[in-house]
């Protein structure tokens, strides 16, 4: 049996299509409004001080938001994902105040919008993970994760030409059309199964598989964005367009780590993912001032960040959840990634007081250190899966091999 029959025999498509919709608007208005408010804010005339205030209150909303909305979360899910979805709507339309405001009023606003995102994020993606299964979760996250980059890429696209005020406003009816597209296809749809088992912070949190997986996760995220300005900085006026290339890369490899996921194991492709980014900031170590070195890095950093979307975003934290709820998994799984954006606004400022060499060759010996928790991590995919493929595959190589001699 191949692997697409298993996929089509094991997903729900009426269960998949609204978690489908609601993570890709919520993925594409994310990075969109994200890098819209980050403009915004940086063409402030204030001081540095009061821009590093504005954004500390974005991550404070997210952070504190995401932890007590998975707590204190007592309205049905579907409820609470749509007002949520209409929150980020508005929200957005509010940022077109922002080049007219003081500190005073923009330190909210922001706040605010961290709200918007941070009290549904978890609970989007807690609803994806009981929307797939265990066995085609990978693959349905790389499909996901995939169409999640051509939408920002046309998005950006059609964006880039609007000024500030016409881009917020997109970008807010972008996640309005989100919360109707939602809502028609779940009003006549069954209820997505979800799992209540009560779980704290805590317990999760004294799981061994969790904090393997975690660590190097944190570590990732780290260097990810301690790095971005320094990359920016050596790599000028082209850095808009390798970010572009790094975007299409990842879309297409989330979509072959989704697979690779669900048939070899989520273990493998997440090391597979640290090693190609290792090499690629080993690379630029060495020989920073090489385009050529540019060119491996871009297609390192793409390659592996298509890896880790379609696994550490989406599939990783469903699965170490089982029949727990999922929403709590998620918080833990996503604040790294969400609230570490904080460190690349505090970088900028003196970026060009470090040493672009050492940044590089720290962040490639951090990258392969942290394969070594990974290395003890148990699989999240059951193994009797894994087996049970292997043996479908060759029982279909065998016997395509009997008719060719019959």
């Amino acid at each position: 049996m191949r692997f697409t029959e298993v996929f089509r025999s094991k997903i729900n498509l009426k269960q998949f299509a609204p978690a489908f919709v609601i993570v890709l608007n919520t993925f594409i208005w994310y990075t969109l409004t994200y890098q819209m408010f980050s403009i915004a804010v940086d063409s402030l005339a204030v001081s540095g001080t009061e821009k590093l205030m504005i954004f500390a209150m974005y991550f404070i909303g997210t952070a504190c938001s995401a932890l007590l909305g998975a707590t204190f979360l007592r309205c049905t899910r579907k409820t609470y994902l749509l007002l949520w979805m209409l929150a980020g709507a508005l929200m957005t339309a509010s940022l077109i105040t922002i080049p007219n405001n003081s500190t005073l009023f923009n330190g909210p606003i922001l706040f605010f919008l961290g709200v918007s995102l941070g009290t549904g994020f978890p609970s989007c993606l807690a609803y994806f993970a009981d929307a797939t299964t265990v066995e085609t979760r990978g693959t349905c996250g790389g499909i996901t994760w995939a169409a999640v980059g051509v939408g920002t890429l046309i998005l950006a696209l059609f964006v880039s030409s609007l000024d500030l005020y016409l881009t917020f406003l997109t970008l807010a009816v972008w996640r309005a059309l989100g919360f109707v597209a939602f809502f028609l296809m779940t009003r006549r749809t069954r209820k997505v199964q979800q799992t209540r088992t009560p779980v704290t912070y805590y317990s999760i949190l004294a799981r061994r598989d969790m904090i393997l997986y975690l660590i190097p996760w944190i570590m990732l995220s780290l260097v990810n964005f301690t790095e971005t300005p320094i990359l920016e900085r050596l790599l000028t006026d082209s850095y808009v367009l390798v970010g572009f290339v790094e975007f299409a890369l990842a879309g297409i490899f989330a979509l072959v780590g989704g697979i690779l996921a669900d048939i070899a194991g989520r273990k493998r492709v997440i090391i597979t993912g640290f090693v190609m980014l290792g090499i690629g900031y080993a690379v630029l170590s060495f020989s920073s001032g090489l385009p050529f070195s540019w060119y491996l890095y871009t297609a390192c950093d793409g390659i592996a960040w298509g890896m880790f979307s379609s696994v550490f975003f989406i599939t990783l934290w469903g699965d170490l959840a089982q029949d727990h709820e999922k929403a709590k998994y998620y918080v833990l799984g996503g604040l790294p990634f969400l609230v570490s954006g904080f460190l690349a606004v505090v970088v900028k400022p003196y970026v060009e007081l470090i040493s672009t060499i050492a940044s590089f060759s720290l962040a490639s010996f951090f990258l392969f250190l942290a394969v070594l928790p990974l290395m003890y991590a148990p699989e999240t995919l059951p193994e009797k899966e894994i087996r049970d493929r292997e043996l479908k595959d060759y029982i279909e190589k065998a016997r395509k091999v009997k008719e060719k001699y019959d």
